[in-house]
C-alpha cells in the first residue's frame, strides 16, 4: 500500500509540474463551395431519357478555366464566337467590350484550322461514328464503334456539339463537351476543342446557327495573349504569371518549378477515360501547319477520331 500511495502522489506531483493543456475547439472545415453554373445537373438526353450531370470538381475550376466575364480588346462583333487553342479558351463577344471566356482543352485535331468558320449545325447529346476511312485503315481500333455510338455519357463527344462549316464544307471542327472535365485548360491527344459539359450546354443555348466563329492562328495568340507557358500538371499559364505568381493562383506552386513551351507533348500519369486518349501524343506547336482540312485523311496525318467522324445515320 505505501508503494502503492507513492507513486499516486509522484504521479500527482508530476502533474503539477507539467504545463496546464486547453482543450482546442474542434475546427470546422468548410466544405469547397462550386459555383452553381457547375453543380450538378439533370439533362434531356436524346431519346428523352434523364441524364444526371455530375458537379465538377472544385480542384478542376482553376482560374483560367471559370466562365468568367473579362474585359476584351478584339475587333470581333458581339455574338461571335473566338477560339485561341494556344491560350486554350474561348470567347463568346459581348457588348461593351466584355466577353465570357471559358477554359477549354484542346486535341491535336485543335491545331488543323484556323480562320474564319460559321457554326452551320448544333447538336443535342450527339451520336458519333468513325469514318469509313477510319474502319478500313484501322479495324482493330475502330471497328467496335462500325455501326456508332449514340449520344449519352459514354460519347466522346459529350453533352452537345457546335460544327464548324466554310459555305457548304465541314471544317471537320468542333467544340463541344467532353468525358473527361480533368482535361479541361490542358492539350490532349484526342478531339478538337472540349469544353466542361456545362460550358457548352449554356453555351449552345445563347448562340444561334450562322454565329460566326474565329480560330485564332499561333501567331494571333501570342499578339492578343502574349506567350504561354505550360506548368508541369499541363494547364497553361501566362508568362507573366510565371514572373509573378500573385496573378494566377494556379501558377504559384509552379513558379520554381521547370517549365515547357504551351503546345508541347506533356506525359501524364493521370488514367483518363476518354476512349481515344491514348491514340497519339499532342506535337509540339512548331511542328504544325495550320490549314483548312476538309476531308480528314487527305493528309495522311492522324487527326482525331471525334473530329474526323461524321454524325451516325
Amino acid at each position: 500500500m505505501r508503494l502503492a500511495s507513492l507513486f499516486a502522489a509522484l504521479a500527482l506531483g508530476l502533474a503539477a509540474c507539467g504545463p496546464t493543456q486547453e482543450t482546442a475547439a474542434p475546427t470546422t472545415q468548410q466544405p469547397v463551395q462550386i459555383p452553381e453554373i457547375y453543380q450538378a445537373r439533370t439533362d434531356t438526353g436524346p431519346n428523352g431519357e434523364p441524364i444526371p450531370i455530375q458537379a465538377v470538381r472544385a480542384a478542376y475550376l482553376n482560374d483560367r478555366n471559370r466562365r468568367q466575364l473579362v474585359p476584351y480588346n478584339g475587333s470581333e462583333s458581339a455574338g461571335t464566337i473566338v477560339v485561341d487553342p494556344y491560350a486554350r479558351v474561348l470567347y463568346h463577344v459581348q457588348p461593351g467590350g466584355q466577353a465570357m471566356r471559358y477554359g477549354v482543352a484542346v486535341g491535336r485535331a485543335g491545331l488543323t484550322f484556323e480562320g474564319r468558320a460559321t457554326i452551320a449545325r448544333k447538336a443535342s447529346w450527339p451520336s458519333w461514328r468513325p469514318t469509313d476511312n477510319m474502319l478500313r485503315t484501322e479495324p482493330q481500333l475502330y471497328g467496335q464503334f462500325r455501326n456508332g455510338l449514340p449520344g449519352g455519357m459514354q460519347n466522346p463527344l459529350g453533352s452537345r456539339a457546335l460544327y464548324l462549316y466554310q459555305g457548304s464544307v465541314d471544317t471537320y471542327y468542333r467544340i463541344h463537351g467532353t468525358l473527361d472535365p480533368s482535361s479541361i485548360g490542358k492539350a490532349t491527344s484526342a478531339g478538337c476543342i472540349r469544353m466542361f459539359n456545362q460550358d457548352v450546354m449554356d453555351l449552345f443555348e445563347q448562340i444561334p446557327t450562322g454565329t460566326q466563329v474565329i480560330v485564332r492562328s499561333q501567331a494571333e495568340s501570342v499578339r492578343m495573349e502574349g506567350p504561354m507557358i505550360e506548368t508541369p500538371e499541363g494547364y497553361v499559364v501566362p508568362a507573366t504569371a510565371v514572373a509573378d505568381p500573385a496573378m494566377d493562383p494556379a501558377a504559384a506552386p509552379m513558379a520554381a518549378l521547370p517549365m515547357q513551351t504551351a503546345m508541347a507533348p506533356v506525359a501524364s500519369a493521370q488514367p483518363v477515360m476518354d476512349p481515344y486518349a491514348a491514340m497519339s501524343a499532342v506535337p509540339a506547336a512548331g511542328s504544325i501547319q495550320p490549314a483548312l482540312v476538309s476531308d480528314p485523311f487527305a493528309s495522311g496525318a492522324f487527326l482525331s477520331p471525334v473530329e474526323s467522324a461524321v454524325p451516325a445515320r
